[in-house]
């Protein structure tokens, strides 16, 4: 069995190799060529340390492996200088069950996380250089960054947050990495004029107001997973021409959408891959929604470990 650390992943992982995967990945998703288990999620801990976890296991069919990862939310760790979500994914072998690799998931999730809104910038944005709006400043509002400027010309970057630090030190870690990033004060200003607006927040309210978006703007909304949680107003679904979502009867269910849209009235993003859905015009406002899908991570996780066998990174640890 393979054992990946999180800088053995760093060292095979490729947002620009990756965004191909996972859109072959939401294809075989919107055609049902997969296994995707109701993911369970629990609470762990108590009191102040109290968080959620998560276990999402999935096959893609004709793959040679499928995965499970467990993953956790735990709000207090901020409090203490660690991450907020981590994760593990273990991977085994589809035809005998042997296990395969135990990596670790938090930067497999972001990227592939990341590639969501990547790809719906590559698709659904207007035309022209992307001007980008992230309203959040933890570690998905950098990949998502990341990932859009991997699979479009973007041209610059405004980073919202709530705490001033935050953002502060969110703009200069990209404008480290050659991204054009400023951190604003408000989250109209960070939304106004954007061609693209991304959300990655844990909000249970929304995060900004619709009616600053501008005419054209692409939301790509990839906080909220349960209904309990929320970062778009009415006013942004009701003036969105359509509302993409990657697991449409889940994203019914978030606080972003529940008793506003039904999961009939969403258009799943694999449609968009396939070509029969998309932008019609220039100035219509769209929106994308997403919950996260365990199939993107059975995706990531081979393609990551076919790179690390191939170049012999990781340890091997023999039965």
């Amino acid at each position: 069995m393979r054992v990946l650390t999180d800088a053995d992943v760093a060292r095979v992982l490729s947002l620009s190799d990756l965004l191909p995967v996972v859109e072959r990945a939401f294809v075989k998703q919107g055609r049902g060529d997969v296994e995707r288990p109701p993911r369970p999620h629990f609470p762990v801990g108590d009191g102040a340390t109290e968080g959620t976890a998560l276990v999402m296991p999935a096959a893609i069919h004709g793959a040679s492996t499928f995965t499970t990862k467990v993953a956790t939310v735990h709000e207090s760790n901020a409090n203490a200088g660690l991450p907020t979500v981590r994760a593990q994914v273990h991977v085994t072998d589809a035809a005998t069950g042997e296990a395969l690799a135990t990596m670790d998931g938090n930067r497999l999730t972001n990227a592939r996380t990341g590639c969501i809104g990547g790809l719906a910038a590559r698709e659904l944005a207007p035309e022209g250089p992307v001007r980008l709006g992230v309203v959040g400043a933890g570690a998905q509002a950098r990949w998502q960054t990341r990932a859009v400027a991997a699979a479009t010309d973007l041209e610059r970057v405004r980073v919202y947050s709530p705490t001033p630090d935050s953002r502060a030190e969110c703009a200069a870690d990209l404008r480290a990495e050659g991204i054009d990033a400023t951190a604003v004060d408000t989250a109209e200003e960070a939304v106004a004029d954007a061609s693209v607006v991304v959300t990655a927040t844990t909000a249970t309210d929304p995060v900004f107001p619709g009616s600053a978006l501008a005419a054209g703007t692409l939301v790509v909304a990839v906080g909220a997973y349960t209904e309990e949680m929320c970062e778009l107003d009415e006013t942004t679904i009701e003036r969105a021409a359509r509302v993409f979502a990657d697991v449409p009867a889940e994203v019914a269910e978030t606080g972003d959408l529940q008793g506003r849209l039904t999961a009939d009235e969403l258009v799943a993003l694999s449609e968009v891959f396939e070509g029969r859905a998309g932008r019609d015009r220039d100035d219509e406002r769209l929106v994308v929604d997403s919950v996260g899908s365990a199939v993107l991570d059975a995706a990531a996780a081979e393609h990551v470990l076919d790179c690390a066998a191939a170049d012999g990174v990781g340890t091997v640890v023999e039965e």
